[in-house]
């Protein structure tokens, strides 16, 4: 059956919009042809102009709002590509004219905010979906069919690692710094990247978090308000997760490690090490030693080539009528669990519950 060509908008045109998600919608439409981008909205007056460069047949506008009011009655979705303090107001207005909304994360930058907007989606029975992109690229899809198939035993504790010798910069037209500033970004390096490896943890270890306690810094606080290094650790019912994010590091490179009882899961980039051991032998003995390259192009921050899959998982959850599905309710957690770590850090690390945990029961493995 030939599936529905849905009709999307696209609201901010900086870097993530250009290099990775008009990119991949494109490339979708000419090889499967199930979604067009008919309009488009900017504040910068030569971003709209690259955009209808690249989109001549669509409609470009200066405000989301006129966006809305010309295009939602012929439009299914739109794409939030704007900065965070923007999301939560697009979005609403949005999902007020029915229309279903793709959002770049953190899908807000307070709990509260999230939460209504989860409550909105569920009122008009429209979708609300985060761009969680993490989950589909090749190694982290590959790691979780590791974890699947039992050859490491039960995960009882993840370290995920991420560092940057900068934090990512917007595009030069409008504010090449913007997730410097709170008042764009809500926070710093743990708004910016902690949303990824929050939902991560959350498959690895098979629940969700009851607890954090955290520390932050910020080495360019002369210029800046918001943290450029955050260290977390997190209480599981199954385990503990322990993230580090920095934006002063010396080196662009991810390394995750996930801990199974029978064995140990080491990811550098795209270097994959799977270790598993034998049971009942003191010390252990390591049975088997694989090692991988799974190419993966964390170098690409556009993330363009993990779009495709992203949408895949957008069309279900519209097909479904999961109007807030389990990505949007992890979206809300991992919010919470910034916020609350953020109130840690700034109450000198002392360990503090995130509530919201346990409204999201979640099979165990």
């Amino acid at each position: 059956m030939k599936k529905k060509q849905l009709r999307g908008a696209i609201i901010g045109y900086g870097f993530v919009a250009s290099k990775g998600h008009i990119p991949g919608y494109l490339e979708r439409n000419r090889t499967q042809n199930d979604v067009e981008i008919v309009a488009l909205a900017d504040v910068s007056v030569s971003r709209r102009t690259s955009a209808q460069a690249v989109l001549p047949e669509a409609h470009i506008y200066c405000d989301y709002r006129d966006l809305l009011k010309s295009e939602s009655a012929h439009l299914d979705f739109v794409d939030i590509a704007t900065p965070p303090h923007d999301h939560a107001a697009i979005a609403h207005a949005a999902l007020s004219r029915g229309v279903h909304v793709l959002c770049e994360k953190p899908l807000t930058c307070t709990t509260a905010e999230a939460r209504a907007l989860l409550n909105h989606a569920r009122q008009v029975q429209r979708v609300i979906f985060p761009c969680h992109n993490y989950k589909h690229a090749p190694m982290i899809k590959a790691i979780g069919e590791i974890i699947q198939s039992g050859r490491i035993g039960r995960v009882r504790s993840v370290a995920l690692n991420t560092y940057r010798n900068t934090h990512a910069k917007g595009v030069k037209e409008w504010n090449s710094h913007w997730r410097r500033e709170s008042r764009y970004s809500g926070g710093g390096i743990a708004m910016d990247h902690g949303s990824h490896s929050l939902y991560l943890t959350f498959d690895w270890l098979g629940s969700y978090p009851t607890s954090v306690a955290a520390t932050i810094n910020n080495v360019d606080s002369g210029r800046y308000d918001t943290e450029d290094e955050f260290t977390a650790v997190l209480d599981f019912p199954t385990g503990v997760a322990r993230i580090y994010l920095t934006w002063t590091a010396g080196v662009r490179r991810i390394n995750y490690v996930i801990e199974g009882e029978d064995g140990v899961i080491t990811m550098e980039d795209d270097a994959l090490t799977i270790e598993t051991n034998r049971n009942g032998h003191v010390p252990i003995i390591t049975e088997k030693c694989e090692k991988k390259l799974i190419r993966s192009c964390w170098e690409d921050a556009s993330h363009a080539g993990w779009f495709n899959s992203l949408f895949d998982e957008f069309r279900k959850a519209i097909n479904g009528g999961e109007f807030a599905g389990q990505d949007a309710q992890e979206a809300l957690l991992c919010i919470e669990a910034i916020n609350t770590a953020y109130r840690s850090a700034r109450e000198g690390s002392r360990q503090l519950p995130i509530p919201s945990a346990a409204e999201m029961p979640r099979e165990v493995r």
